[in-house]
């Protein structure tokens, strides 16, 4: 089928946050599983993503990579779903997508790996210091019920996850506004379906 969505993945990666947003769209997928360092690499998926990491779709002629655009991308190529605002409305959800895409996603890696900036060097890095990206991520978990306002969103799906992962893997800082957003998101049947599917799929390969 020309417009067929397909969904290139792992089951122990960044695909779960994907996986999950398929799920709430609710439109049919195919799943292509792809191993580290073999299929992952080869020929045939580094025409998909030259980088060789998952995930990635693939929707008729139209190939997405990165997480955050990816689900950009299945909310406006599926709008029946309702999982983006308003195109006039959009200014949270575009904000935070990009801020956890950007500014989160490096502080949390620099901190992982014991990289500290030093302090004569803050204004020269884009997330200024670790606390300074926590404080801001809680005051937008907690100005509204979802990240981007009144109604779940993509935004929640991507910005959710990292959150969720931050909590289990203490890459972020345990705050009750955290865990409040983050059980908030996890009771979702989508959430929930997704990660009986992937938690599935980890165990078949584990036999």
């Amino acid at each position: 089928m020309a417009d067929e969505l397909v969904f290139y993945t792992h089951p122990m990666s960044r695909g779960r946050i994907v996986r999950w947003m398929l799920e709430e769209l609710g439109a049919p997928y195919r799943t292509e599983l792809l191993d580290y360092g073999t299929t992952m690499k080869a020929a045939e998926y580094l025409a998909i993503n030259p980088m060789g990491k998952v995930p990635a779709v693939r929707h008729g002629d139209v190939v997405v990579t990165e997480c955050a655009a990816i689900c950009a991308y299945l909310a406006d190529a599926f709008p029946d779903a309702g999982l983006a605002p308003p195109p006039a409305s959009r200014g949270d959800y575009y904000r935070w997508l990009f801020f956890f895409a950007g500014p989160v996603e490096a502080v949390v890696s620099n901190k992982s790996l014991g990289l500290e900036v030093p302090p004569d060097k803050l204004a020269t890095v884009g997330y200024g210091s670790f606390a300074d990206v926590m404080d801001a991520i809680e005051r937008a978990v907690s100005a509204n019920p979802y990240i981007a306002g009144d109604r779940f969103s993509a935004a929640d799906v991507y910005c959710g996850s990292h959150i969720g992962w931050g909590l289990q893997f203490n890459t972020i800082e345990d705050r009750a506004a955290f865990r409040e957003y983050s059980s908030r998101l996890e009771g979702r049947d989508a959430f929930k379906r997704a990660r009986e599917i992937d938690d599935a799929l980890m165990a078949k390969q584990g036999e």
